[in-house]
């Protein structure tokens, strides 16, 4: 019998998502010399590529490329991909080890962190990770209604992901024309009486999380003046020595940025972003119908925690924001996988180098592994995942040359394939993602935008003429 990892006895590997990870691990195992591997990728949504599609910023169109090096990888004859098919609901884990010697969990860190203060469950209070997913059209938040009948909106938190909230907030109708933000967004946005947006920071500029393209980006906004208050963004004692001590371009230019726009003289656009740093929300305001009517933010101050890092502490000063809308960017957090042991404190699957761990033994389970998010937290950006994604995928070929390796009773791709099919007849192919990829872009040629997507799987599964 031939030995598994040859061309007679492929090493037959599952990836659970789709997004760049999941790509990334197969490009790694794919591109072996002296290993024939095959891998099928699986994604309970029909489309690929997880937040390049569904989390990317619309206006962010270059970022989005990186799908064409994922179409290289789904061009490997011994790729594929099963859309539409939901691990834990449609096939389990424990189904899925009778067809392969590998299980790679790339699922992400798809749930939000919420801030924990009275009336963050109000009327008009959101995540971040809803609005996000509903101006890209995620079909799970298609249906979704935030009220921009607002004048004032509060987004709290000072990363990537809270940047693009307040940039497509203040963005105009032309410059939403020319993305692919999901054609129920542009409508909504257009007809936005949002005025002022503020990004609220519980710590002070040299600790925000925002990258140096994004914050230098608001600058030039079209319909938007950017706006800071100066002895917000003055670099504070403890700050300057922990940058003295640790030199860093990326934040010294982010704080030089910030440090411009408080500079700069008033503007005559009909938005403004206002930057607001060392502020805590601690509470949200009911307006009395059940809506917000305001945000309470209090000021802080920085001091050295045990470890040397900085942290904020509440003074007495505190202030009433007079928003309707807040969303809240304070991180992500992974949710359990069925059939994979979770971590609860770190919100990720219990590891050790990607190979899944039992948590109370740290024995490594044999033919599991994971990557991205849902391996190290939610952290970096998509190129990050990269390095991680080939961790794992070392870890697996070294188990593989080991002989540390599960035996499933049915490896070939045909078996895989009709039990596949006989739990969810429906699943998408790459070849059908392809036809709805052009489908969306034709759509949006004929609009004079990048492409028009499809945001309900009905309406996907009716472009397939099924």
């Amino acid at each position: 019998m031939a030995s598994v990892g040859t061309p007679e006895q492929p090493l037959r590997v599952a990836v659970i998502g789709a997004g760049p990870t999941g790509f990334y691990a197969a490009d790694h195992l794919l591109r072996q010399k002296d290993v024939s591997v095959s891998v099928d990728l699986y994604d309970r949504l029909p489309t690929p590529f997880g937040l390049v599609r569904g989390g990317v910023a619309p206006d962010h169109q270059k970022i989005k490329s990186v799908t064409r090096v994922f179409d290289k990888v789904a061009a490997n004859p011994a790729f594929r991909f099963f859309g539409h098919v939901e691990v834990g609901k449609d096939v389990t884990v424990e189904e899925l080890q009778a067809y392969y010697h590998q299980i790679f969990f790339a699922t992400g860190a798809q749930a939000d962190r919420s801030m924990g203060i009275p009336g963050e469950d109000l009327a008009g209070s959101h995540s971040a990770t809803e609005f996000v997913a509903w101006y890209n059209g995620h079909p799970d938040y298609c249906h979704l209604q935030f009220d921009l009948s607002q004048e004032r909106v509060a987004v709290v938190g000072v990363g990537n992901v809270a940047i693009d909230v307040a940039r497509i907030l203040c963005r105009t109708p032309e410059e939403l024309m020319a993305t692919d933000i999901a054609d129920y967004a542009l409508e909504a946005l257009r007809h936005s009486r949002v005025r002022e947006v503020y990004v609220l920071g519980r710590r002070g500029p040299a600790q925000a999380a925002f990258t140096t393209p994004e914050v230098r980006e608001l600058g030039e906004m079209a319909g938007a003046e950017v706006v800071a208050l100066p002895e917000e963004v003055a670099l504070d004692p403890l700050s300057a020595a922990a940058l003295a001590a640790q030199p860093d371009k990326s934040i010294q230019k982010n704080i030089e940025i910030l440090q411009g726009y408080a500079q700069r003289p008033p503007g005559d656009k009909p938005r403004t972003l206002i930057f607001r740093f060392l502020v805590s929300p601690t509470e949200i305001l009911d307006d009395g119908a059940g809506r917000v009517g305001g945000v309470r933010i209090v000021s802080n101050e920085l001091y050295a925690d045990e470890r040397g890092g900085l942290r904020p502490r509440a003074t007495d000063r505190t202030e009433v924001l007079p928003v309707g809308l807040v969303f809240r960017s304070v991180g992500y957090r992974g949710v359990p996988v069925p059939g994979a042991p979770f971590d609860e404190r770190s919100c990720t699957i219990a590891h050790t180098g990607g190979r899944v761990v039992d948590p109370a033994t740290r024995a490594p389970i044999m033919g599991l592994y994971t990557g991205g998010w849902i391996k190290r937290g939610p952290s970096g950006v998509i190129g990050t995942n990269k390095p991680c994604a080939v961790e794992t995928a070392e870890a697996m070929l070294a188990d593989l040359a080991a002989g540390r390796l599960a035996a499933p009773a049915h490896p070939s791709p045909e078996a895989a394939e009709r039990f596949i099919r006989s739990r969810q007849p429906h699943y998408f192919t790459y070849a059908d993602w392809q036809k709805l990829d052009q489908h969306e872009v034709s759509r949006g040629a004929e609009a004079g935008r990048p492409r028009v997507k499809l945001t309900r799987i009905l309406d996907m599964v009716k472009a397939l003429g099924r």
